[in-house]
Order: structure tokens, then sequence, then C-alpha cells
């Protein structure tokens, strides 16, 4: 199991990864499936501002629920290649981080900050 601090770090490292991916991997071609994940990553990274954890500036979020809506996030971005078709030009990218945007949330303790819920 991972605390709340290492999910924070994690939180910011994805963010920003899903930002810069599209250049990365050669898939930003200004179709969804470059799009999904900036703004996947960019609502990560403000959640993790809001969030009720260490690495947040304003706990707004409960941790309870971002952690459900990072599995959330994970699940849409693991089936998009799929669902938005786009599954020809690229996928691994899109499978892996949304499979690790739901590990990552089961395997977080609940509660390990003292103002988590």
């Amino acid at each position: 199991m991972i605390d709340t601090k290492t999910h924070g770090i994690i939180d910011y490292l994805t963010g920003v990864l899903l930002l810069i991916a599209p250049y990365l991997f050669g898939f930003a071609n200004g179709g969804i499936e470059q799009w999904l994940p900036q703004l996947l990553g960019a609502m990560i990274l403000v959640m993790s501002l809001l969030t009720n954890y260490e690495l947040s500036v304003a706990k707004l979020i409960p941790l309870k629920v971002h952690l459900a809506v990072d599995i959330a996030g994970g699940v849409l971005l693991a089936a998009s290649p799929w669902l938005f078709g786009f599954s020809q030009t690229i996928w691994w990218p899109h499978v892996l981080v949304g499979l690790m945007e739901i590990v990552v949330p089961l395997v977080t303790k609940k509660g390990t900050h003292p103002t988590t819920g």
C-alpha cells in the first residue's frame, strides 16, 4: 500500500505525463487521442491541488472523492482507444496510464493524513 503523500507525488507526475505524452509518443495530431489524456492530465493536476492531502494547496476535495475520480478517469482513459475509435493509431499509453490510474487509488492508504477521511 502507498501513503497519501506518495499518491500525491504520483498524481502530479501523472498529470504532467498526460499533458506531454502526445508529444513524447507521437500522437499530437489534434484528435481525441491527444486531447483526452491532456484534459485528464490537467484535471488530475487541478484536483491534486484541491485534494485534502499533504501535497495540496487547498484541502477542498475529500480523499475518497479524489480516489473515486482517479478510478473513473483511469477506466475512461484505458477504454478510450476503443470507445473513440483510435485504437489503430495509438492505444498503449492510454491503457498503461489508465490502468495505473485504477490501481494506484486501490492501493492507497485512506486516511493516513490527519485531515483526510
